[in-house]
């Protein structure tokens, strides 16, 4: 049994650790569709076009089926206006992340030195996150890409509160800018956690001092110990900012202008002309990134950890403010 999409299959070996989101017990593909095989479940998951959606209606907010399984996500609808096509592209992006790459090399590093051929989940992997273009060059690295809708890459839909696997499945998870748009992170880290092997590696950028940027589902942010809280049951590699204050800054002027009308048109327009005015504040942070004060005006954190049986107790977690707030 094997599931393809644009030339990304899923072999056997995964399969066989894919499990119910909803009991975690053994399932069965049946027709067009997988069944849980615990009979006090006895859940039922659909297949759209060679992907597994394993979605649990009782727990998670979305729903996907055959008619809407691409309007589910937020990021990802490209625009059929070529006007606009042409707007974005000429754009300059307020946007720059001076870790992610530097980071993702530390990750499969830590990976390769002990595993041969490590096996990677990417939770929100339906289009390729910031600087990880490095990391798919190793071909000894398999990857597992999920998401909450059917996108350019993705094999499997599943919702990150309940990940549809068997527990130590993985040796390896990369988790960036997901935890925002959740409704329970602690309950999404259990379940990495839960999932990685022995040792296992996990990586995650989340936004600090940045609005809101997926309307409805957007929910949380983190300062950097909120961040090292939230995997305090794994040792800490290394954590800091990957975007910082100037990034903020710019995101700050534009949704300080936006907030001044709801009209569509006048959003569009204010929207481009803000990245015009203020993409250049970015460059201040390769100044800033590294410095104290950054980390308290960080637009975006990052942290890289390994698995570990003992969790961080808070009166040891405040002792490990390295800000310049006092």
């Amino acid at each position: 049994m094997e599931y393809s999409m644009n030339k990304i299959k899923i072999d056997q070996s995964v399969l066989n650790k894919i499990r119910c989101p909803s009991c975690k017990e053994k399932i069965k593909k049946l027709n067009s569709k997988l069944v849980c095989l615990n009979k006090k479940c006895k859940k039922t998951y659909p297949i759209i076009d060679g992907i597994p959606i394993l979605l649990d209606k009782d727990k998670s907010l979305f729903r996907v089926s055959k008619s809407n399984y691409k309007k589910e996500s937020f990021f990802y609808e490209p625009s059929k206006n070529l006007f606009k096509t042409f707007i974005r592209k000429i754009t300059p992006t307020i946007s720059l992340n001076l870790k992610a790459e530097e980071n993702y090399k530390m990750f499969s590093k830590a990976l390769l030195k002990e595993i041969k051929k490590p096996r990677v989940l990417v939770v929100g992997g339906s289009i390729v996150g910031s600087g990880m273009n490095r990391l798919f060059m190793y071909e000894n690295i398999e990857f597992i890409e999920t998401d909450i809708s059917i996108g350019d890459r993705n094999q499997i839909v599943c919702d990150s509160h309940q990940i549809p696997f068997a527990d130590e499945s993985f040796d390896g998870v990369i988790i960036q800018a997901v935890l925002e748009h959740v409704l329970d992170p602690q309950l999404c880290v259990k379940e990495i956690h839960r999932i990685l092997k022995k040792n296992g590696i996990v990586y995650a950028e989340t936004p600090f001092m940045q609005q809101v940027h997926g309307g409805k589902y957007d929910f949380q942010r983190f300062s950097l110990l909120g961040h090292r809280r939230l995997f305090r049951c794994f040792t800490c590699i290394r954590d800091g900012a990957v975007g910082g204050p100037g990034m903020a800054l710019a995101w700050s002027l534009k949704y300080f202008l936006l907030s001044f009308t709801k009209s569509k048109k006048i959003r569009t327009f204010l929207d481009t002309f803000s990245d015009f005015i203020s993409f250049g504040l970015k460059y201040f942070d390769f100044y800033l990134i590294n410095k104290p004060g950054s980390l308290d005006a960080a637009s975006g954190l990052f942290f890289l950890g390994r698995k570990s049986k003992i969790c961080l107790k808070d009166v040891d977690l405040i002792k490990m403010y390295r800000g310049t707030n006092f």
